[in-house]
């Protein structure tokens, strides 16, 4: 699973992301694009030095984050799970496709 896709199932959870620039992003996601761009609300950022800020939403570029932390109370193993089907390889439906086992080992052949 690519780590985008796993980042757009994390809806409402609260999480704390370090920026490349040292600033620390800590909120609940409301929403993660293909781009990594993450949206985020009851927000506190802290600028590196400086005091803590209170913002209602904030978006953060993808291209920015340094790293997510995400809460130990997360449930990886349902999350990582993926829920959309991937094709084979040969665009071929898998009931078309026929393992046949010859002295010479495996060969896939269509039907």
């Amino acid at each position: 699973m690519k780590l985008v896709r796993f980042l757009m199932k994390l809806n409402n959870e609260t999480v704390t992301i370090e920026l490349k620039n040292g600033t620390v992003v800590h909120g609940t996601i409301t929403g993660v694009d293909i781009s990594m761009n993450t949206h985020l609300k009851t927000v506190k950022l802290t600028l590196k030095g400086k005091n803590p800020v209170t913002l209602d939403h904030l978006s953060v570029r993808g291209n920015n984050i340094r790293y997510y932390i995400l809460p130990d109370s997360l449930n990886l193993e349902t999350l990582l799970v993926e829920d959309t089907p991937r094709g084979n390889l040969w665009g071929v439906g898998a009931d078309a496709v026929v393992a046949v086992v010859g002295a010479g080992g495996a060969e896939l052949c269509q039907q």
